[in-house]
């Protein structure tokens, strides 16, 4: 009997297990660039299990700049998206695609602009040439003309090397807290860098963005996801090790040194955890900053506020409840 018994029980054992791994829901989030410290909490989460603590089986895909993580999810190849900024998502809205945002999980957008030393101030930066990107137009570049009086006529194209301002010591670039700046230093070269979202530019970043069919079909998924990667931004920061290894075999061209570097700046500079997060949790949103993004966008003319009702554009009782405290 004891003989019969061991291999029933093993089978047993085997089904048990064979039904926990399928008890692991698929989900896919989508990121907006090349794997990199600014996706740490997401990559963490698969790293250490926190997803699957909470019942998921996630997929993290890797963005690039030749890739629409919006028409990709608008396709169904992705449950949610990483908005560069919730502006983005707005805009979105307005053309069309029904996109909700659940959770901010910087509080400060890492937009900077770079300049050479005589550059003091954000009001020095008039008659300097000023390299930015096409997609700034629609967003942070619009705010900066109206805050400091900067024109159009000053800007050229960036094309995402940082040769241009090195050679012009009248250039000013754009650049992302922990990409330009540090790439600059590694040249040799001396720049200023100016937080955007310490000067007062409102926007969120590293959103969780989902559709409204995924949000209404998926709701308990997609709480899991939320929460669930909230706690994996907690953990990178305490130990970043396990997600950086994974960063490096999704983005082999990303270095010891370069993630070493982002996760410092990340925490001197508060991006993850400041303002609302030291009270609501990592990845929480306030009504009165999404409003302030939504006006901005209305009176800049980015938007139609008959085409986008800012009551469905963002949904706050995901990142309320999941309150993942820093």
């Amino acid at each position: 009997m004891r003989h019969r018994l061991v291999p029933l029980l093993a089978t047993a054992a085997l089904a048990a297990a064979s039904a926990g791994a399928q008890a692991q829901e698929k989900f896919v989030y989508m990121t907006n660039w090349y794997a990199q410290a600014e996706h740490g909490g997401f990559y963490q989460a698969v790293a250490t299990g926190i997803y699957k603590k909470y019942g998921l089986d996630v997929t993290v895909k890797m963005g690039g700049p030749q890739v629409n993580i919006l028409q990709i999810m608008g396709a169904g190849q992705a449950d949610c998206i990483m908005g560069s900024s919730d502006l983005q998502m707005l805009r979105a809205r307005d053309n069309g695609l029904p996109v909700v945002t659940l959770a901010a999980m910087f509080q400060k957008d890492p937009q900077v602009l770079i300049a050479h030393e005589d550059v003091k101030t954000m009001e020095d930066m008039k008659g300097k040439t000023i390299l930015i990107a096409a997609s700034a137009q629609q967003g942070y570049w619009a705010w900066v003309k109206s805050k400091y009086g900067l024109t159009d006529a000053q800007t050229k194209p960036y094309t995402f090397n940082i040769q241009p301002f090195l050679a012009d010591k009248n250039a000013v670039q754009q650049g992302y807290l922990t990409s330009e700046p540090y790439a600059i230093q590694k040249a040799g070269a001396k720049a200023n860098t100016f937080l955007l979202a310490d000067h007062g530019y409102p926007s969120y970043a590293t959103t969780i963005s989902c559709l409204e069919k995924t949000v209404n079909e998926r709701s308990q998924a997609v709480a899991n996801f939320v929460k669930a990667s909230a706690e994996g931004w907690k953990s990178y920061f305490a130990d970043p090790a396990p997600a950086n290894a994974l960063i490096k075999k999704d983005n082999p061209n990303m270095t010891d040194d370069q993630l070493a570097h982002s996760v410092a700046e990340m925490k001197k500079m508060g991006i993850v955890v400041s303002g609302d997060a030291a009270q609501g949790g990592i990845g929480v949103m306030s009504e009165a900053r999404m409003k302030a993004n939504y006006d901005f966008l209305v009176s800049q003319k980015f938007i139609d506020p008959a085409r986008v009702d800012i009551a469905k554009a963002y949904r706050l009782d995901f990142i309320k409840d999941a309150k993942v405290m820093p």
